[in-house]
């Protein structure tokens, strides 16, 4: 088994793409397929992918997305796996475990300190220390309940054209929005572009004082059919309330309103008489709740987190080993590996999916333990809980 990584671009029509096709698709693909892989192949350009060969054939094959990632208010470089896929009469051989710890040892030397992805199988991940994260949420509503919306006075105005034009003014705001939200990642500039370039939605922005404070990109399908919006990005009540208030007057139009939201937006509050279907769907295969998890402890030091201090002994991990001390007392932690610790202060016993999902704000120290991700006296608990309140993270990108 020979491992190497793809270095020109053309490369991916013959080995990667092919694999992620048949893994990911319909399938045996048309030939017209392969020219649609060559159009995409400027998208992919800064990717990092590995393949395994046997015999010259590629048998599986993985990427990882130069990203950013807001960790409770710090953004940090972040590598998104992606492609994971392997041939069917190579699975099941160790393929994808080799090439995970090849290409996160690389994405880790180069500084990326988290890394998060979308799993062909949860369990299968947590293995590799990912911890899951909230799915967005879909809402359906008619745009006739979003009536009461018509007749409020907003402050500032909304601005509507195609997201080609507007992609610079859409790309300014998800930035924003990137250093504002825990858990939001950014696709690298390479990526995103395809965005504009393919402009086939409606851009619509909340302005206020000359600034954007919202956004959402969008599609009709057909006249009496769904206006299909993508993220619902908002600064305030006011910019969600502007927004929606645009797509009332789609009441003629269109039977349905589709929006995607994060997890912590309630759109049974937003007016008196909304009749509104929320769904998170989670199957397997076909759609998976995304995972993330530390990829080195430099992702934690100086984090804005409560007062409390605890050792932390880390187990089973790669690249996450031994003891460390947890100190949240200046209101920014402070991380001191060794044993010299231990014994002075509440101790806990963390898997790297554990500790993930305390950082993350998924779990409670409680939940760690009774998923088996580590073990958590209660004291341990206490002081974590104190410097990794629960906060819902909303990943936004989709790769």
């Amino acid at each position: 088994m020979l491992i190497r990584r793809l270095i020109a671009a053309e490369e991916r029509l013959i080995t990667s793409f092919p694999l992620q096709s048949y893994a990911f698709e319909a399938s045996p693909m048309a030939s017209s397929r392969v020219e649609e892989f060559r159009e995409y192949l400027p998208y992919n350009a800064g990717n990092r992918t590995l393949v395994v060969e046997e015999d010259g054939v590629t048998t599986a094959a993985a990427s990882a997305v130069p990203m950013r990632q807001n960790l409770r208010g710090r953004v940090q470089p972040m590598a998104g796996v992606a492609g994971v896929a392997t041939h069917p009469l190579a699975r099941r051989r160790g393929h994808v475990r080799a090439l995970l710890h090849r290409l996160l040892d690389e994405m880790r030397e180069e500084g990326h300190a988290l890394t998060a992805l979308y799993p062909f199988r949860a369990s299968f991940y947590e293995r590799f220390g990912y911890v899951g994260l909230p799915r967005r949420r879909t809402a359906v509503f008619s745009p006739a309940d979003l009536a009461p919306l018509l007749r409020a006075e907003l402050p500032g105005e909304v601005v509507w054209g195609r997201i080609g034009a507007g992609y610079e003014t859409w790309r300014a705001y998800t930035e924003r929005c990137l250093h504002e939200r825990h858990g939001l990642a950014l696709f690298p500039d390479f990526r995103a572009v395809g965005l504009r370039d393919r402009d086939d939605r409606w851009l619509l922005t909340a302005v206020r004082d000359g600034e954007t404070v919202g956004a959402v990109t969008y599609r009709i399908d057909d006249h009496g059919g769904d206006l299909v919006a993508d993220d619902l990005l908002v600064s305030d009540p006011y910019a969600r309330a502007s927004l929606l208030q645009f797509f009332a007057r789609h009441v003629d139009q269109v039977e349905r309103i589709r929006v995607h939201l994060p997890a912590d937006e309630l759109p049974e509050l937003w007016l008196t008489d909304l009749a509104v279907h929320v769904e998170a769907r989670v199957s397997r295969p076909g759609s998976p709740a995304p995972m993330a998890r530390l990829l080195s402890l430099d992702a934690l030091a100086g984090l804005p987190v409560g007062t409390g201090r605890v050792t932390v002994e880390l187990v089973g991990d790669r690249w996450l080993a031994g003891t460390h001390l947890l100190d949240g007392g200046t209101g920014r932690l402070e991380v001191t590996a060794g044993d010299s610790a231990a014994g002075a202060v509440p101790a806990a016993r963390l898997t790297a999916a554990g500790l993930s999902a305390l950082a993350y704000g998924v779990l409670d120290p409680a939940e760690v333990a009774i998923r088996g991700l580590g073990e958590v006296p209660a004291d341990a608990a206490t002081e974590l809980r104190r410097m990794f309140p629960r906060e819902l993270p909303y990943l936004f990108a989709d790769f």
